[in-house]
């Protein structure tokens, strides 16, 4: 038995580095298929992991001489797995006739496409990254590819893949670490030797070093970044998105409202206490299908507290009525004045949330389909708000997965609302419509005075006030917070007088607040913004614009959790709620009757304050998207500059600065280059040596490199003691030979 145990020990020690970078190279591209998540089948993934495997348990039991019988099993295992686990969608029985053994065969290999192309494909790769990974520098070079292939498939595809992230740099470190002992078996045998009479004393101290370090980073709380990339940064100044290229990450929302830590974004289910900032989640949510772009409205609020919005409690108001398939639903109020224009939507959810309304462009008029368009229909789990315009849904375990609604939608008629009044003729909802909390300061109806003084109606009025919002205050998801002097607790008036930045919660209390400072019903509104179509999204930079090519906007919408949002909607009467759009860089997509141009946002003068510039959204084109690619390819590239060229950095470094050695000097600062590799290598210069004695010695023990270290000792000699100058050609040969030398040492 010993024998046996000490032939498998000596078989596996032949090659033993070799078995443990294939091993390494199976790791890590096992962890970069992660990156074709939601791509690829299970059997794809199965076939995959599974060829990997067959490799390194080939690479590891035949020896590493017998290269093509290594490849030939390899190749044969990779065809079998493949087979083995390839999705067939048909069995063929044997024939018995051998002639047609070849059509049996070529319907067989049909159904492992395109799985067959994927094994193959893993194989050649870890064929041939196994054969090239001998030196440290390729070590990094596939260690620093497959990191960047992971970290940038992390942060542009809706994938999480920090784990495979911490595989590879666990599997890095090790192989770093298994590197400098090969390095160590051939530069000094003998050390190795007495070294691995205590293998357990090396081993496990060097995997629990390196198991706490990746357990420590992937377990460390994550944290925002202290320094916001600069792209990113001006394109939230600007009110925009920062779009991603395949996807978006699924970051469950926040809905606990929090005063100063960042929440993510999202439809909130609470709004009693607003503020605070968020971090943007662009994951996606649903889907709109509709013959008009709009805004996604859910719920109403009527009652301002001072510090956010919650229902008011009152009969009226809170009216329903039961949703029959197809049945009109009818808005409470008055728009005997109003055009109105049927939408058609489709919704369909991406996520698994639920919601206590169902969404759409408002008001809804009536309820089509649920979930399938000739399935049940559950009049009990809807009810209809008509004051609130809310379609509310009563079961938050059945949310639907898709519906069909129809929304009649009123046509905006400026110089009609001119010569309407903001009222109620119902004093109950101009009571509830109009009201403030005591508390609210006196400067904030102060100010709403002043700024709508050249208004001549209450609808001009209304637009003066939402001019002066988009025009003087800054959108902000993360508003600076320490600007708040603690004088005042109400949220309105932080944001008026002391922040003067923030985003549409802000921007829309405000609002809200200032028109019913001058009687005028306001309610705060929370939904989603349209969304994104695939041309706005995909488009190149030179195309249209959507509006350009789609006035009505018509289409399949992606609307995400960073397109919810806020706004206003004010009372006129005989025309009913009016949609109004005051924070800075939206657009509320309005509809107007044929002949008509949809008004633009005005920007008007600052009261007392400076204007801030606030440009609208514009949706992001190929052109960020190729500056993006363009950057990080610029900076991969220089890292990868700066990996081959290393050992040229300290010249390049002195001729930067203005220092340019003589071919004397370059001779002696190449030289001592070499003594340094030689002494990483374990070919010390004792203190008492000269540079002769050394290299003598050193001649000895590499003496395929006795004539190399000869000519490097003469010429240094020469450089040094010399008193004619070296000619600037033969300083170029030596660097030459000294990085030949520096390769070539063990």
């Amino acid at each position: 038995m010993k024998k046996v145990l000490s032939w498998v020990g000596a078989y596996m020690a032949a090659g033993w580095y070799e078995r443990f970078v294939s091993l390494f190279v199976g790791v890590i591209l096992m962890a970069c298929v992660a990156v074709f998540d939601g791509y690829w089948w299970p059997e794809s993934y199965t076939i995959a992991y599974a060829t990997l495997v067959a490799a390194i348990i080939v690479d590891a039991l035949l020896p590493q001489k017998l290269r093509w019988v290594r490849w030939t099993f390899q190749l044969i295992a990779a065809i079998w797995v493949t087979y083995r686990f390839a999705r067939k969608e048909w069995y063929i029985a044997a024939p018995a006739d051998s002639s047609e053994w070849g059509w049996w065969m070529e319907q067989q290999l049909a159904q492992l496409h395109p799985f067959i192309w994927i094994s193959l494909a893993l194989l050649g790769l870890h064929m041939l990254f196994a054969a090239w990974a001998t030196t440290r520098t390729r070590l990094f070079g596939i260690v620093g590819a497959a990191l960047l292939v992971l970290t940038i498939a992390d942060s542009f595809t809706p994938i999480w893949l920090w784990d495979d992230v911490a595989i590879v740099v666990f599997t890095g470190l090790l192989w770093l670490v298994i590197h400098h002992l090969r390095k160590l078996q051939l530069t000094h045998p003998d050390s190795w030797r007495t070294l691995f009479e205590y293998p357990v004393g090396l081993i496990t101290p060097t995997f629990i070093v390196l198991a706490l370090l990746v357990l420590i980073g992937v377990n460390v709380p994550s944290t925002a970044p202290l320094l916001q990339d600069p792209y990113t940064l001006w394109k939230n100044a600007r009110g925009e998105q920062v779009r991603v290229f395949l996807g978006d990450k699924a970051v469950p929302a926040n809905n606990t409202p929090q005063s100063t830590a960042n929440a993510s974004s999202g439809y909130s289910r609470e709004d009693g206490s607003l503020g605070g900032g968020f971090d943007y989640d662009y994951s996606p949510m649903m889907t709109v299908s509709t013959s008009q772009r709009s805004y996604w409205r859910g719920e109403s609020k009527a009652i301002y507290t001072g510090t956010g919005w919650v229902d008011a409690d009152n009969r009226t108001i809170d009216t329903t009525a039961r949703v029959n398939q197809e049945q009109a639903l009818l808005a409470a109020e008055d728009r005997s004045l109003a055009e109105t224009v049927e939408v058609s939507q489709i919704i369909s959810m991406i996520r698994e949330d639920t919601y206590p309304v169902l969404f759409g462009a408002a008001p809804v008029s009536s309820v089509n389909w649920i979930n399938e368009e000739s399935g049940n229909f559950s009049p009990n789990l809807m009810r209809w708000k008509p004051y609130e315009w809310e379609l509310r849904w009563g079961d938050p375990d059945s949310y639907p997965k898709s519906y069909s609604l129809t929304s009649t939608i009123t046509l905006l008629d400026e110089e009609g609302l001119k010569e309407a009044d903001a009222s109620f003729s119902e004093q109950n909802l101009q009571q509830v419509y109009t009201s403030l909390p005591a508390s609210l300061p006196q400067r904030v109806r102060d100010l709403a005075v002043q700024i709508s003084a050249g208004g001549a109606n209450d609808y001009e009025k209304a637009r003066l006030i939402e001019d002066y919002l988009r025009s003087n205050f800054v959108y902000n998801n993360k508003p600076d917070l320490s600007k708040l002097s603690g004088t005042s607790e109400d949220f309105v008036d932080q944001f008026l007088f002391e922040l003067m930045e923030g985003y549409c919660d802000y921007f829309s209390s405000a609002m809200a607040v200032l028109a019913r400072s001058l009687d005028m019903p306001a309610r705060w509104v929370k939904g989603f913004a349209p969304g994104v179509l695939p041309a706005d999204l995909y488009g190149p930079g030179e195309m249209l614009d959507g509006e350009d090519f789609n006035p009505s906007g018509a289409g399949m919408y992606t609307v995400r959790n960073s397109d919810a949002h806020s706004w206003v909607e004010i009372y006129f009467e005989g025309y009913g709620w009016i949609s109004f759009e005051a924070t800075a860089g939206f657009s509320f997509p309005y509809m107007v009757a044929e002949g008509e141009e949809t008004p633009l946002p005005t920007v008007a003068p600052s009261v007392d304050e400076p204007v801030v510039n606030a440009e609208l959204p514009t949706e992001s084109k190929g052109t960020a998207v190729w500056m993006i690619v363009v950057v990080s390819a610029l900076v991969a590239g220089a890292a990868l500059w700066l990996v081959l060229r290393r050992r040229d950095i300290p010249v390049l470094w002195n001729k930067l600065v203005g220092r340019d050695y003589s071919s004397n000097e370059l001779i002696v600062v190449e030289t001592n280059r070499l003594l340094r590799q030689c002494h990483k290598r374990g070919m010390r210069r004792e203190e008492h040596e000269t540079l002769r004695e050394a290299i003598l010695r050193w001649s000895k023990q590499q003496k395929r490199l006795t004539d190399d270290f000869r000519y490097v000792l003469d010429s240094f000699e020469h450089a040094k003691y010399g008193q004619a100058a070296v000619s600037r050609e033969e300083a170029e040969r030596f660097a030459g030979k000294i990085r030949y030398l520096i390769g070539e040492l063990k």
